[in-house]
């Protein structure tokens, strides 16, 4: 069984100061971190990388292009592909999207999306998609409070937990 720890829309320091101490703990301690982006800058970027032994990341709407992030980014854990993308565009169209972007890059009919922007905390299933949103992690409006997901991968079983602080 692996561990992952998803995070998203950090927004260092447009919108806050720095990480909580329990984001930067999990980030720490996790051996895969993905970040479905909107860290903000490079100093918030460089940060991230240098808490977690392996990061996935993506680029949000609010990410400098000098990061060199791509828009969306695949990967395995144990028998589960998961697609990251952070969801750039309006709201109204928001889930549909990223669950089209998700059909469109998985090789495996039931890889799971990742995805930010909404900084909203939610795990759901559109249509045959699961999409896991860590809302923001340091607690930016529209969000009440930081949280991440605790990701558990068992083969190709998937157990999401929401932490907040």
């Amino acid at each position: 069984m692996r561990q992952v720890v998803v995070v998203s829309d950090t927004h260092i320091p447009s919108r806050a100061d720095e990480l909580p101490d329990f984001v930067a703990n999990e980030i720490e301690d996790a051996n895969l971190v993905v970040h479905a982006g909107d860290f903000d800058s490079e100093e918030a970027y460089d940060e991230i990388r240098d808490l977690a032994d392996d990061l996935v990341a993506v680029r949000g709407n609010m990410d400098p292009r000098s990061l060199g992030l791509p828009k969306t980014e695949t990967l395995w854990v144990e028998d589960v592909q998961f697609v990251v993308v952070h969801g750039t565009g309006p709201l109204d169209d928001y889930e549909e999207r990223v669950r089209d972007i998700v059909r469109e890059e998985r090789d495996d009919p039931n890889a799971v999306g990742i995805s930010g922007h909404t900084h909203e905390l939610r795990d759901w299933t559109t249509d045959d998609v699961r999409l896991l949103n860590p809302g923001s992690a340091t607690g930016v409006d529209p969000a009440d409070q930081p949280s991440l997901l605790l990701v558990d991968v068992d083969g190709d079983s998937v157990d999401a937990t929401a932490r907040w602080d």
